[in-house]
């Protein structure tokens, strides 16, 4: 397996279906679609569709996985438009380009954050129609992750969390497995079901995610406090300036770089536990972790 060619050729599919099943920046009202592309343009690794490709390829690719994939890149993209609004981290850069709210205005950055989590919803419901099934699956995996026990949920502990001295190692564990891990082990999930996984190896597709995602915030942390705005894309040192908790305050630097690479461990156990050993998303989960090295 070339890893880096079969990561390109991910990368360039998500681009294509991000081109083609997102309303152009010309429909009406033009303004508020022009946000939703610019903010879903700005680049970034497409880690969540990536993942939504290789594991329904990991699991044998029955169904077109390519919607379900940009579907996870729009909620996702919408979670960044409203994390970056000034009511919540109040950001002006994401991925190295001024944040939606600052390229075009809060209104319209709080709208397209809405128009694409809807979206992500009505792209399952359009190109799934035919697989009910599959339909109900996808929505409810992406449904589950996205509300208000997980992601949203996630994002009110983080808010609550901020220069918060009772805060616990527990509700820092509670705020990452459904701020961060939640949609990443939707994504491997929903490639799963695209795949034709029966529910073992869901199941493992789901532990995966959660440990992959846990690594992939423990990384950010560290991240944040070793890299600069230049390498990061957006503002270095934000979480230590807002007060946030996270796994360098609590842990340092040293083991929280082992609690890294320990979540990746068990993330790629559960990998290897896919037919032929899933070695494109093994190879995935330790490139995520070289990031800080």
């Amino acid at each position: 397996m070339d890893f880096t060619r079969q990561l390109e050729a991910y990368r360039a599919r998500v681009e294509r279906g991000l081109a083609e099943l997102v309303p152009a920046a010309n429909v009406r009202p033009v303004r508020l679609h022009e946000a939703m592309r610019y903010s879903l343009q700005a680049g970034g690794k497409r880690l969540r569709p990536v993942l939504v490709l290789a594991a329904a390829d990991a699991c044998g690719a029955r169904q077109d996985a390519l919607p379900a994939a940009v579907a996870l890149e729009c909620l996702h993209t919408y979670s960044l438009v409203h994390d970056d609004l000034p009511c919540m981290d109040n950001d002006d850069l994401r991925r190295g380009r001024p944040t939606a709210h600052r390229q075009f205005d809060e209104a319209t950055a709080l709208l397209a954050g809405d128009a694409l989590l809807t979206l992500a919803f009505q792209l399952l419901a359009r190109h799934y129609a035919a697989t009910p099934v599959i339909c109900t699956a996808l929505t409810r995996e992406l449904a589950d992750a996205a509300g208000s026990e997980q992601l949203i949920g996630g994002q009110m502990e983080d808010l609550l969390a901020e220069k918060n001295p009772r805060t616990t190692a527990t509700d820092l564990v509670f705020i990452h497995r459904n701020k961060t891990a939640a949609i990443i082990s939707a994504s491997l999930a929903a490639g799963g079901i695209c795949g034709g996984a029966g529910d073992h190896q869901l199941g493992l597709l789901r532990d995966a995610g959660r440990h992959l995602g846990l690594a992939f915030q423990i990384v950010d942390d560290l991240l944040d406090i070793t890299a600069d705005t230049a390498t990061l894309g957006k503002t270095a040192g934000k979480d230590a300036r807002a007060g946030k908790f996270t796994y360098v305050t609590l842990h340092g630097l040293e083991e929280a770089r082992r609690q890294a690479a320990r979540q990746t461990e068990s993330a790629q156990a559960a990998m290897r536990a896919l037919p032929d050993g899933a070695p494109f998303l093994t190879r995935l989960a330790a490139e995520m972790l070289a990031r800080n090295n």
